[in-house]
């Protein structure tokens, strides 16, 4: 039960994380440019790999499925540690995929992102760490 507490916190924070993300895409000016020069640009100009959308509707879609995917992850492993402990440390698979994604994630909030997501993945990194040594313990 205890490692599943941590898999469970794992989680808890990415799903906040997700949801906070989500709520910033559609809600209010926080993942807006700074220059509303930039985003009028973006509402006019079109990637080079199609002319069917613009910057802007890329952007938001990037954001939104960031956030969907963090929610995701946090549904699926809390789920498990949740209501099928057993086979959830029972799968070398489902464990080292958990962490590699948050791994993963946390790269990217490192390489591309401000300081706030990126210590909340390391932490939910760290319980999810956590949280394998002590099933096998």
């Amino acid at each position: 039960m205890k490692a599943s507490a941590f898999i469970i916190a794992s989680a808890a924070i990415v799903l906040l994380l997700g949801l906070m993300h989500l709520l910033y895409t559609f809600r209010g000016p926080n993942l807006h440019p700074r220059d509303p020069a930039l985003t009028a640009e973006m509402m006019k100009v079109s990637p080079v790999i199609t002319g069917e959308t613009t910057m802007w509707r890329v952007w938001i879609g990037l954001n939104a499925t960031l956030g969907l995917g963090l929610i995701l992850f946090s549904g699926v492993f809390g789920y498990l540690a949740i209501c099928h402990r057993e086979f959830l440390f029972r799968s070398w698979f489902l464990l080292a995929l958990g962490f590699a994604l948050l791994l993963g994630y946390g790269a990217v909030a490192k390489l591309y992102f401000f300081s706030s997501p990126f210590r909340g993945i390391v932490l939910a990194a760290i319980l999810y760490l956590v949280g394998i040594v002590i099933s096998f313990a």
